[in-house]
């Protein structure tokens, strides 16, 4: 094809030139289904991929005993953040 480059050039440019075909086509694909894709009403309500929320006697090691002290300390950082 190209005289100043050997076959081994020839046959990467074409493998990189493929690879690239088959990333624009998968991305123009994903970009057609996500735009005209609409799904049914209420079908993201409750997401299956987001565990629910275990309660705090679930596991020891997931609970912390604080000291009063550090109770008054948090509610007072707690007292700090601005609500809008």
């Amino acid at each position: 094809m190209f005289p100043s480059i050997s076959l081994a050039q020839e046959i990467g440019i074409a493998v990189l030139l493929v690879a690239a075909l088959v990333w624009v086509v998968g991305l123009c694909h994903m970009l057609w289904d996500s735009r005209f894709h609409h799904p049914e009403p209420g079908a993201f309500e409750g997401l299956a991929v987001i565990p629910a929320q275990r309660g705090s006697a679930a596991h020891p090691l997931e609970t912390v005993e604080l000291t009063e002290a550090e109770q008054q300390a948090f509610a007072g950082l707690v007292r700090t953040i601005p609500l809008h």
